[in-house]
């Protein structure tokens, strides 16, 4: 588990790019160059998480994009769309899109159809929740890793968060959609704490 934490790079704020046996990146916004994408997978189509520019810095001629229907719209190349709940394998990476939305708040409303993904690479399972408040689809999901916000607004806080990971029971949280406009460290380590001898936290150096 260690060893793959350690092909787990955040990008800032919701980004992150896993380095398997694929090159799989995630929401990808304002990143620097980086290595050539084989997957990139994009929860929405607000542009801090559907970002075209960004997208172009890592796509090749055999990337494979997987959003849902608003997001198509806005990109180029290989473009598969995911509904809640459907389910897409590609290049043997396997991916669920999980729904994402606000209970409380209208920033994500659940009737978009916005996703979040859980994944199936390399042995491991990951679960990158997208912009969500603590859902009932959550419930049990038990991933490896789980990328959960903390910044509060348009999506959980830190205090949501940790609800979230107790019903969720992934083995390590990594918080994410903080340091950019919103959240900040002081809300990644707000999660850690409440989570401290129950579930381990690993807050990431933005690269």
């Amino acid at each position: 588990m260690q060893e793959f934490l350690k092909k787990i790079h955040w990008l800032g704020h919701a980004s992150f790019r896993i380095e398997g046996s694929k090159i799989l990146y995630i929401d990808p916004f304002e990143i620097k160059k980086g290595p050539q994408a084989d997957i990139i997978l994009i929860s929405h189509e607000h542009y801090d998480h559907c970002s075209p520019e960004d997208a172009k810095k890592i796509q090749g001629p055999d990337t494979v994009i997987v959003t849902e229907k608003d997001s198509k719209k806005k990109l180029s190349g290989e473009v598969k769309t995911l509904a809640p709940n459907e389910v897409i394998e590609v290049k043997g990476v396997k991916i669920k899109a999980i729904p994402a939305y606000n209970v409380a708040k209208d920033f994500h409303p659940k009737k978009k159809g916005w996703i979040g993904f859980f994944i199936e690479m390399d042995g491991f399972t990951l679960y990158h929740t997208g912009d969500s408040d603590l859902i009932p689809e959550m419930e049990g999901l038990r991933p490896d890793v789980a990328f959960l916000p903390v910044s509060g607004t348009y999506v959980m806080d830190a205090s949501m968060a940790a609800e979230a990971a107790l019903k969720i029971q992934p083995k390590v949280v990594i918080p994410m959609h903080y340091g950019s406009f919103i959240g900040s460290t002081s809300d990644a380590n707000r999660l850690k704490e409440a989570l401290k001898g129950r579930i381990e936290v690993v807050i990431l150096k933005k690269e």
